[in-house]
């Protein structure tokens, strides 16, 4: 199996989509663990220099529909690709075995966060653009959207399931992609929800530990453990 201590260059979206499969859990971004990223593991050509297309950024998109993995802020606030395999057990301890409306009823959610669970759980999949709207996250209206959705995608009640672009009266695509949110219950289906709970929190984190130790073995479990909770 692949590692990340192994010197491999990604240069196509087939590439990762492959790495996603293998490893199970590809952060975009550099992060705490050295060696632990898309970023770090991707040609020049392929990323994000000032100048030409950010071909990593584009691959966003099609590669969440393609693997049929989870996608959203998981690591620390930043972004990552978990796979369908791995996301019921990452979740699971996320959520501490909670469904939201148990989290809530618990005194463990706040009220914004439970609003906004809501707006993405019944419109879902849904755009940040008219997601604020609804929520009226707005510069007169409620604030920060980008907190609690940020927070919603840590503890995985929330994903982002696509990126779509805006485009301009001849119908060409322009800007940055837009996320497009849902719930994993929404996206997975029952291939989620039969198996998000299926063991106890404490058990889906150590397969979970495990597993980082085998992809990651030059990093220590204190590192492991910090960057998964």
């Amino acid at each position: 199996m692949t590692t990340y201590s192994d010197n491999f260059k990604i240069d196509s979206m087939e590439e990762l989509i492959k790495l996603i499969d293998e490893v199970g859990f590809v952060p975009f971004f550099v992060n705490d663990i050295k060696g632990f990223s898309l970023e770090e593991h991707i040609t020049d050509r392929c990323w994000y220099f000032g100048s030409a297309p950010w071909e990593a950024w584009e691959w966003k998109g099609p590669v969440i529909r393609k693997s049929g993995c989870a996608y959203g802020k998981f690591l620390k606030n930043k972004a990552m690709y978990i796979s369908s395999k791995w996301f019921p057990d990452f979740a699971n301890f996320r959520r501490d075995g909670y469904d939201f409306d148990a989290r809530y009823d618990d005194g463990l959610a706040s009220r914004n966060e439970k609003e906004l669970f809501e707006f993405v759980d019944e419109y879902s999949p849904i755009l940040s653009k008219p997601l604020k709207k609804i929520g009226n996250y707005s510069k007169n209206g409620r604030k920060g959207f980008d907190g609690t959705i940020t927070k919603l995608q840590k503890l995985c009640y929330v994903i982002t399931s696509d990126f779509k672009y805006a485009t301009d009266k001849n119908g060409d695509r322009y800007g940055w992609g837009i996320a497009e949110f849902t719930t994993p219950e929404k996206h997975f289906g029952t291939k989620f929800t039969d198996a998000v709970y299926k063991h106890s929190p404490e058990e889906s984190y150590e397969k979970v530990v495990k597993h980082f130790k085998k992809i990651l073995p030059e990093a220590t479990l204190a590192q492991i453990e910090k960057i998964l909770k």
